[in-house]
């Protein structure tokens, strides 16, 4: 999941779960929500800090090996909230503000950073959640690593909360934020038309009917006023657990779809999988991974036929690929990778092997997957050049 959406997540949950009354104060009392919903969020933004390594490093697998590691393992995180809480508490009255109690605040750093770690295992990129003891990559291709739907359940309900908590301007706010969502909300169908992804456009508008119900029908009498932020929070948080749900059914059943081909089309999968598609729950791709290549099933749960039926596969053996498969970068990278297919071709009169893993690759888009790794050959067999390749047509 994004480092935004995460953030989202972490102040929903700061509000919701952490602003209960600490104080008699009321000025203390604010101030020691505000820095509870602060912990949360930081602690569910801080994971992603191992993203700071990939600007600095020259190692093209920096990405894979590093990211979603220790800072993404549940073993250590009680060590990262112990680490955290007491900066956190330091700032908090370095900027004149009343934090909650030691252990208040850590519990909730821990659980900002838990539910980074629940959105990142939700997806199919794979996270170290064992390390440093294990480097298993546990995914459990829920949805999507950038899943808007998401992002928006967890942010509405934090700006319905601004919008009515002023009368004196909900009607304003109310119309400022039904417009925008309405506007990402096309913009969402314009990212999938461009990725290739089919998503169709009466989504749009049914969307912008919700946005347009929770932010205009509590003005009636208003209701919204007397609704506490808090209250909108947990709302938010029970949408989203029951989003989780419904993907994990979704899943459930695009998965059995592709078991089920792969039986009847009497294909010898080593690995079978089906991972969602932007930005509906409701498209996946199923994948299997065969001795001769993958193929790519792409399903909608609205049809029950097949909408496309792709093979990638595998160039034949030769010694370009039995010398490229014993080098340790293209070792690591096949570690990260679910879905390798192999391609040999030629490049400016040199061989190149591409290894690419299929999770990557983007609907309907003929670029080069994301993460592609590729070693390039003289004509005599030696290697004259690795990394990630760039994308291209």
């Amino acid at each position: 999941m994004d480092t935004i959406t995460h953030a989202f997540a972490g102040a929903l949950l700061g509000k919701g779960l952490f602003t209960t009354r600490r104080s008699e104060s009321p000025t203390e009392y604010s101030q020691q929500a505000g820095v509870a919903i602060f912990a949360a969020t930081l602690g569910s933004a801080f994971p992603d800090v191992d993203m700071v390594y990939d600007f600095f490093s020259r190692d093209d697998l920096a990405v894979l090996k590093y990211h979603r590691y220790i800072t993404h393992s549940l073993i250590l995180l009680p060590l990262w909230a112990l680490l955290l809480t007491p900066l956190i508490r330091w700032g908090a009255r370095k900027f004149g503000f009343s934090p909650p109690s030691f252990a208040w605040t850590a519990l909730a750093t821990a659980a900002g950073l838990a539910s980074h770690l629940l959105l990142d295992l939700v997806t199919s990129f794979g996270t170290m959640i064992w390390s440093p003891l294990s480097r298993a990559r546990p995914a459990w291709d829920i949805v999507f690593i950038v899943d808007f739907t998401m992002s928006a359940i967890l942010l509405v309900p934090q700006m319905a909360a601004w919008v009515h908590r002023d009368t004196a301007h909900n009607v304003r706010r109310a119309s400022r934020m039904w417009a925008l969502f309405t506007v990402l909300a096309l913009g969402v169908l314009w990212f999938a038309a461009a990725m290739g992804f089919s998503f169709p456009a009466w989504v749009v508008p049914i969307a912008s009917a919700i946005f347009a119900a929770i932010f205009f029908l509590p003005l009636i009498g208003n209701r919204g006023s007397k609704i506490r932020r808090s209250t909108w929070a947990r709302g938010g948080l029970l949408a989203a657990t029951a989003y989780l749900l419904l993907c994990t059914f979704a899943h459930h059943v695009a998965l059995t779809r592709v078991r089920d081909f792969a039986t009847a089309q009497k294909i010898d999968a080593q690995e079978i999988a089906a991972l969602p598609l932007a930005p509906s729950l409701l498209d996946w791709d199923g994948l299997m991974l065969t001795s001769r290549g993958v193929y790519r099933l792409d399903e909608s749960l609205l049809s029950s036929k097949t909408v496309n039926l792709d093979f990638f596969p595998d160039s034949p053996p030769d010694n370009f690929l039995a010398t490229a498969r014993t080098l340790p970068d293209v070792q690591t990278y096949l570690w990260f990778s679910r879905f390798p297919v192999f391609r040999i071709h030629p490049i400016a009169g040199n061989e190149a092997v591409d290894i690419s893993d299929i999770r990557f690759k983007m609907g309907t888009s003929t670029r080069t997957p994301s993460l592609t790794y590729r070693v390039t050959f003289d004509s005599t067999g030696n290697v004259i050049q690795q990394g990630m390749a760039r994308n291209s047509k």
